[in-house]
């Protein structure tokens, strides 16, 4: 059994703010990790803001760079308080610690329900389980919440709502794919709601009314795993969204646990290749709950306010913007870059220019569209058509 709770840190957003950094991250090709890097630039959201229309000029962009209105913020701001949810920004307390340290985390998260202040089980698997997958996958949300953790998944169908509907009582997260207001599948509405009006909470980076596509579903395995200790897999074909998952947990430093099963059976299949690359062999919920327990007595990620890199303040800068690279710098970093993924430290030794300078003319690129992000700091060119 867990003592106590995640101890909350971090510092709360102005409304003026929160409004400029919500317009920010819903302006054309800015994602998390440009987010970032305009923000620690720029020293605010509203001066990277009015930054954007040059900055996507200097990259090469051949039209207007969109950038979301203040009219635009204060409205998604409306509607989620009538659907009775909040934003939180990354370095507000209430954000999830685990989720704060990933590489390119949300800055902003929608969130309804109880907010879940205790460490996190990320429990996910097959979409058409099989009734034994389901009910080990009960087993260990029911095992692990009792332990004193949320668990953590993604509302869909079999393994998902199995771990959801044995958590209730205890706590579980359901990360959406979509805006909180388009959950995924129609028939977990219900679920859903159960979860929110509960002991649990929605979560999502993306806008109210965003009806959720296929390619953003990787998007909401990145949150599982972001915002857990560990993930158990149960049950997972080859090339399934449970195995983006994992990947995502190993990638950030997670446990990753694998459920073995018939190799006969195609939704084992994945689970059991975890196993042969080193996932902690699962067959009791002790094994899981045993494995985190050392984990979460080190309290990982609250020993600090967070380790972001997103740090505006509610102080204005008084430290000038640093100058722009001039043309010759920009031809020179380009010139380093091709469509072979490159870290950005190689970027700046191979120039020889100031890091400002280099994250700078990637900024201008991202903001361009020319410009690939691959996580890990590594960066390349948008291939030519």
């Amino acid at each position: 059994m867990l003592n106590g709770s995640v101890r909350r840190s971090g510092i709360a957003l102005t409304e003026r703010q929160k409004i400029a950094w919500l317009r920010l991250i819903r302006s054309d090709n800015v994602g998390p990790a440009t987010f970032r890097d305009l923000i620690n630039h720029f020293g605010t959201a509203e001066a990277a803001l009015d930054a954007l229309p040059e900055l996507s000029r200097r990259g090469g962009s051949d039209r207007s760079v969109r950038v979301a209105t203040a009219d635009d913020a204060a409205r998604e701001l409306e509607i989620a308080h009538r659907f009775g949810a909040v934003f939180v920004g990354i370095g507000e307390p209430d954000y999830p610690p685990a989720l704060r340290e990933i590489d390119g985390a949300p800055p902003l998260l929608a969130m309804k329900g109880k907010v879940a202040a205790r460490p996190s089980l990320g429990v996910v698997g097959s979409r058409n389980a099989s009734v034994s997958g389901a009910k080990f996958a009960a087993m260990i949300a029911r095992d692990a919440g009792a332990a004193g953790y949320v668990i953590t998944s993604g509302l869909a169908r079999g393994i998902d709502t199995a771990a959801h509907r044995a958590s209730l009582h205890t706590g579980t997260i359901a990360a959406l794919a979509g805006g909180l207001d388009r959950p995924y599948p129609p028939e977990n509405v219900g679920l859903l709601q159960e979860i929110v009006s509960g002991e649990g909470l929605a979560i999502s980076e993306m806008p109210f009314g965003w009806e959720p596509r296929a390619r953003d579903f990787p998007r909401r395995n990145r949150l599982i795993a972001g915002v857990s200790l560990g993930v158990a897999v149960v049950e997972a074909a080859n090339r399934s969204g449970s195995l983006i998952t994992s990947r995502y947990a190993a990638d950030f430093g997670r446990l990753v646990f694998a459920v073995p099963g018939s190799p006969l059976d195609p939704r084992c299949h994945g689970t059991n290749d975890l196993l042969k690359q080193g996932a902690t062999v699962t067959t009791s919920p002790a094994d899981v709950v045993e494995a985190l327990a050392p984990l979460s007595r080190d309290d990982l990620f609250t020993r600090s306010s967070g380790n972001s890199g997103v740090t505006e303040s509610a102080v204005e800068p008084t430290q000038p913007t640093p100058r722009a690279p001039d043309d010759s710098d920009r031809s020179q970093i380009v010139e380093a870059l091709g469509p072979t993924p490159v870290d950005i430290d190689d970027v700046i030794r191979h120039t020889g220019l100031s890091a400002s300078a280099v994250h700078l003319v990637l900024l201008e690129l991202d903001l361009a569209g020319q410009l690939c992000r691959h996580g890990a700091n590594l960066v390349s060119l948008v291939p030519a058509d």
